[in-house]
């Protein structure tokens, strides 16, 4: 293969961008990780995530990927054959629904279009109807990767305590901690999920549990075999700052590094930051007489945007054409939308530049694979941008 020469664009919805810091970080030499230095550091890492999850309760790190965060919320907190109420909107909702049965557990998959979020109303009926209190947990993915759509969890929490019903409440942040604003403590979850390599800037390899004291005393009762993934196991050796098993040392190394970017630069402006860098994106993809996947403006998604391409034409020849000509990555349709939507991931560590060349990137590769659309759509991003610098 022929020499690219500048860096490759990494603009697909996460694995992000990691930045130099949080690299240089990881390059430590490795700890030892049953000396006393390494348990005075994890500490402060374990405290510190709770900033970013905004919860006073405990946050369990695992090695692993999103999907085994996902596994000890359900072994940690339910028995076989118990209940769970979910909601399909999008890929990552469906495996997770997947994952569960697979489990032994029973969920109920209630049917979305794949534009919408988790339907608190729908949920709250679902609820009301469960007289015998069946359900036991509702699973809701806050941002759905494949699909651009934030669900509101703090309706949904709303249509939980409505409904007067003890389900306990799991989120999926796996893709929007660190980017878009949560609240564990507040909106009363009680599981919440995510990982390293999206918001938090890391590689892939650290995935976490947020838990509540509900969740905690579920973990007590329910009659699910688990050993790598018990939290009584994790909690008791985290008090001291150590893990049952070898953690990802260097990664956590990295992710002491993010954790400091994050709350140097403060999660509010972080925030606001990423709420700048969709709305831009969105005015491109609308100047260009494109279609964002995500059909209600209160649910679109500041980590990423999906976005349609006509009927007829194939959204993966796109994005392939875009890495052949100018070296950059766009996230590929996933499931039900494979072929028909290329998706921009604007999170992480990214400024107003890294924005104009992905978008860029996008409206030459446009006219290159010969989509129709208009001219003009990195005009109105950088007439944003422009307008608002500084405003972060």
């Amino acid at each position: 293969m022929p020499h690219k020469s500048g860096r490759h664009f990494l603009q697909i919805p996460g694995p992000s961008n990691v930045p130099d810091r949080v690299l240089r970080a990881i390059d430590n030499p490795t700890m030892d990780h049953r000396g006393p230095d390494f348990g005075v550091f994890s500490q402060g890492i374990l405290h510190d995530l709770r900033k970013i999850f905004k919860t006073r309760g405990p946050v369990i790190i695992y090695p692993a990927s999103g999907t085994g965060a996902w596994e000890a919320a359900l072994v940690n907190t339910l028995s076989p054959g118990d209940q769970v109420l979910m909601s399909e909107t999008g890929q990552f909702a469906t495996l997770w629904c997947d994952l569960a049965n697979k489990l032994g557990f029973e969920p109920l998959f209630m049917e979305g279009d794949w534009r919408h979020g988790a339907p608190a109303d729908a949920i709250e009926a679902k609820l009301r109807d469960d007289k015998n209190h069946s359900i036991k947990a509702v699973c809701v993915v806050h941002n759905e990767t494949s699909t651009g759509v934030v669900s509101n969890v703090a309706n949904v929490r709303r249509a939980m305590d409505a409904a007067n019903h003890p389900a306990l409440l799991f989120a999926d942040t796996i893709s929007s901690l660190g980017s878009v604003d949560f609240e564990h403590d507040q909106w009363q979850v009680d599981v919440t999920i995510s990982c390293s390599q999206k918001g938090l800037m890391l590689p892939p390899g650290l995935s976490f549990n947020a838990i509540s004291d509900k969740a905690l005393a579920a973990a007590k009762s329910n009659s699910y075999a688990r050993s790598y993934w018990d939290w009584q196991a994790m909690l008791a050796n985290n008090a001291s700052g150590f893990y049952p098993y070898t953690p990802s040392t260097n990664l956590l190394y990295g992710l002491r590094e993010a954790l400091d970017m994050l709350l140097e630069e403060g999660l509010d402006n972080v925030f606001r930051r990423h709420d700048r860098y969709a709305e831009a994106t969105r005015r491109a993809v609308q100047a260009w007489g494109l279609e964002v996947l995500c059909k209600n403006p209160d649910e679109y998604s500041s980590v990423l945007t999906a976005v349609l391409v006509p009927d007829g034409q194939d959204a993966d020849h796109l994005r392939a054409v875009i890495l052949d000509a100018f070296d950059m990555s766009l996230g590929t349709g996933l499931g039900k939308v494979k072929g028909k939507v290329f998706r921009i991931g604007h999170l992480g560590d990214f400024n107003d530049l890294t924005l104009m060349g992905t978008l860029s990137g996008v409206e030459m590769g446009l006219s290159l694979a010969d989509i129709p659309h208009q001219k003009g759509g990195v005009d109105q991003a950088m007439a944003y941008l422009t307008e608002t610098a500084g405003r972060t």
